[in-house]
């Protein structure tokens, strides 16, 4: 008997001109890394541009909230200021998104305006878009302790993730993991041993963030997709 549980069928859509961002924790590492490469692949595979997944990491899952919305207030700003974009951890490095200060503009000039003279044979970089993100991955994994820190912390970022996405109407894919032990955290990474390798599910993610991307674009031109 075939499991019941589960995403159904993918959908498929073009994420090509979506600009993405990804914001993780960097608790239990190990299984983060392998989740933020299984989202960012899933991306790429629907089209997104590698220039186009900016990754910003915080401490902790509980910093995820505040990180999250002040990432999409980032892009918001950048969209209006695009100079913004060459400042450092704009593009998809990793960075501590907490140790930053609000973007600031560092020449008068934009991509779209400059134009330069580049020496033969230099290879032409890709530009980044500055537009606002049209969707926020947040990644954390929490491993079940002695103390109740586990159910405090995990109510109160769910919560907060929720309350980001409806108060600034953008996307933003859960991608909490609570798990009992760090067992059950390599197998939703696709770590585990053998034939409990399991699935990774920072797949699914990425799958989802240009699904809600595409379709919020669609949403807010009065089309269903």
């Amino acid at each position: 008997m075939s499991a019941l549980k589960g995403p159904g069928a993918a959908e498929t859509h073009d994420g090509s001109s979506l600009r993405i961002a990804i914001v993780h924790a960097r608790w239990n590492d190990a299984i983060i890394q392998a989740l933020v490469s299984g989202a960012k692949r899933t991306m790429k595979e629907a089209g997104v541009r590698e220039e186009n997944i900016v990754v910003q990491s915080v401490p902790g899952s509980y910093e995820l909230p505040f990180a999250v919305e002040s990432a999409y207030a980032a892009s918001r700003f950048q969209a209006i200021t695009p100079a913004a974009s060459t400042a450092p951890g704009s593009g998809s490095g990793t960075i501590d998104l907490l140790s930053t200060t609000s973007p600031t503009a560092t020449t008068s000039t934009t991509p779209e305006t400059t134009s330069t003279s580049a020496p033969p044979n230099a290879t032409t970089q890709p530009i980044a878009s500055t537009a606002p993100f049209d969707a926020i991955i947040a990644i954390g994994v929490l491993i079940k302790g002695e103390t109740m820190h586990f159910e405090y912390i995990a109510d109160a970022v769910s919560h907060a993730l929720m309350r980001v996405q409806m108060e600034k109407n953008v996307p933003v894919i859960f991608g909490l993991l609570t798990v009992l032990n760090e067992q059950q955290g390599f197998a939703r990474a696709g770590l585990g041993e053998g034939e409990k390798k399991g699935h990774n599910h920072g797949e699914d993610w990425g799958r989802a963030a240009v699904e809600l991307g595409v379709k919020r674009r669609g949403w807010a031109e009065g089309k269903f997709l």
